[in-house]
Order: structure tokens, then C-alpha cells, then sequence
């Protein structure tokens, strides 16, 4: 049976629409990096979103071999394709589709993701979400969800969501956080409609259109574009109006509102913990620490 409806008084606005940019990382892998270094304290606590998809094996195989994170959480949403994980606290798994992989780097993790697989579609999702000063220097922790394994609801309005993080129309998320409270929402439209959802005052937000085309508030989210949502006061959460076909992402959390300083894979408060970090790494001690 379908979910309730939820209702709001007002959605929020779009503030502005990101394309983005086209990178490489890990061994060469090609993506889209959505959000941007310079939108980490507009988007706080999120630090990173990355698109990647491809049909063509030269453009993932490679995939990420050993590399160090520090003081923040990664998580990776697989839409399509299969990846290994393995990590210095002993963790291993395999992210296929529609499954979801959520670590905690912690005071530090050296890990590898790499395909498994030689040709076919690879398509998915890295966010980065930060960590309190409180929790950068935890242990680390790692945790694999299978599609299967991931809470659904269908809407009556016919869009079907997948609950990652936090909680949607009563129906509580695979993972939660009680200090940055990240909602993460995929939603798939089989019909023309809307898809609504209340949003915290002061908690950011925003929405990355992956198929089709979407309209918030009378502004147009045409494909492959992330609206910035606005916090408006009088804005008790979003209305999402997306045509038949449309797949988008609904990301959501609590600012920590602390300084933010990163240096490649590590994201700490202040540049002498970076220091720290980095001839931590070097000395062979970051994952001695795990």
C-alpha cells in the first residue's frame, strides 16, 4: 500500500542551479563532480558529491586502488556495476547494484575500490559527509547494504523512494546520525507528479536531477544539474514536480558550522591537524591508529 501523503505549509526555493565539473580520480576513473570545494560551507556538512557513469570499461576499470581518508564519512551509491572493497580495519565487500556502501574514516582508514567487472554500465554516487570535531579521531567504521536491504515506500502520487539516510513519510532510513541528522532520498518517478518532503529549518539541502527534469517552486531542474535550496524562514520543507521517468537525488543535514580545512583525502578543523595527518600517512601510522 502506498505511504500517507505528507503535506507542507510552503517549499523552499531553488537559490541557484550547479553543473558539474568534469574530473578524474583514483586511477583515472571519470566523473562529475557535483559539489564542489567551494560549495562545502554553503552546503555544510557535506563536503563532496560525485557522478560517475560510464559504458565504457576504459573510463572506471581502473577503478581506486589503496589511498587514506580522515575525519569524515564516504558514502557510495551503486546504481549500476559491481565494486571491491577492501580496508585497513579488515573490512570487505562487494557494492553492486542498487546497494549502498557507508564508512567512517575516523582518525583514519587506507582503503581500495575497485570494479568488478570488464565491460557494461558502472553508474553511481561518493558522498562525502563531514564529521564533528567530537568524531574525526573515532574508530572506524564500515557497513554494506544490499538493495535489498535498503528501506522503500512507494508515494500514492506514484514515485517510488529509497530511504539511504534519515527518514521519509514515516519510514525510517538504512543509516542515521544524531549530530549532522543527513536525509538521503532517491526518487524515481513512473508518473508525472510531485514527491514532498519537510526539511528542518537550517538544515541544507539540496537536489541532484540524474534523469529527466524537475521543477521546484516555478524553477526549472533540467538533467544532470543540483539545485542549492534556499532557507527561506517562512519554508517548511520542498515540493519536487518531476515528469514521468525522472530519477533524482534528495540530500538533506544538519550544519556543523565549524571551520573547515581539507588537504586531498583528509577533511580536519585546522591545518596543523592536516600536517598531522599527512605525516601520520607518511610514517605508516594512519592505519596503525585503526
Amino acid at each position: 500500500m502506498p505511504v500517507p501523503s505528507t503535506t507542507i505549509r510552503q517549499s523552499r526555493r531553488v537559490e541557484g542551479l550547479v553543473a558539474g565539473q568534469p574530473t578524474s580520480d583514483g586511477a583515472g576513473v571519470k566523473l562529475t563532480r557535483v559539489l564542489t570545494q567551494n560549495l562545502q560551507q554553503r552546503l555544510d556538512p557535506f563536503l563532496m558529491l560525485d557522478a560517475f557513469g560510464s559504458d565504457n570499461p576504459d573510463d572506471y576499470i581502473a577503478g581506486f586502488p589503496d589511498h587514506p581518508h580522515r575525519g569524515f564519512e564516504t558514502v557510495t551509491y551503486m546504481i549500476s556495476g559491481r565494486m571491491r572493497h577492501r580496508d585497513s580495519a579488515g573490512h570487505e565487500g562487494l557494492l553492486q547494484n542498487g546497494g549502498v556502501q557507508w564508512m567512517t574514516a575516523g582518525r583514519g582508514v587506507i582503503h581500495s575500490e575497485i570494479p568488478q567487472q570488464e565491460q557494461g554500465v558502472m553508474e553511481g554516487f561518493q558522498l562525502w559527509l563531514n564529521l564533528h570535531s567530537s568524531e574525526k579521531m573515532q574508530a572506524p567504521w564500515y557497513r554494506d547494504f544490499q538493495a535489498a536491504d535498503l528501506p522503500r515506500f512507494d508515494t500514492a502520487e506514484g514515485v517510488a523512494a529509497t530511504v539511504i539516510a534519515g527518514g521519509s513519510h514515516g519510514v525510517a532510513g538504512a543509516v542515521t546520525r544524531a549530530i549532522t541528522q543527513p536525509l538521503y532520498l532517491d526518487l524515481h518517478w513512473s508518473a508525472a507528479g510531485s514527491f514532498v518532503q519537510p526539511l528542518p529549518p537550517g538544515h541544507n539541502a539540496f537536489v541532484y536531477v540524474y534523469r529527466g527534469a524537475a521543477r521546484i517552486a516555478g524553477t526549472a531542474v533540467p538533467l544532470q544539474r543540483m539545485a542549492l535550496l534556499a532557507q527561506d524562514a517562512d519554508a517548511d520543507g520542498v515540493r519536487i514536480d518531476a515528469e514521468a521517468g525522472t530519477r533524482a537525488l534528495l540530500i538533506a543535514g544538519q550544519p556543523l558550522r565549524e571551520p573547515i580545512v581539507q588537504y586531498g583525502p583528509f577533511v580536519m578543523n585546522s591545518r596543523q591537524q592536516i600536517i598531522e595527518a599527512v605525516e601520520d600517512f607518511n610514517a605508516g601510522r594512519l592505519a596503525e591508529t585503526a
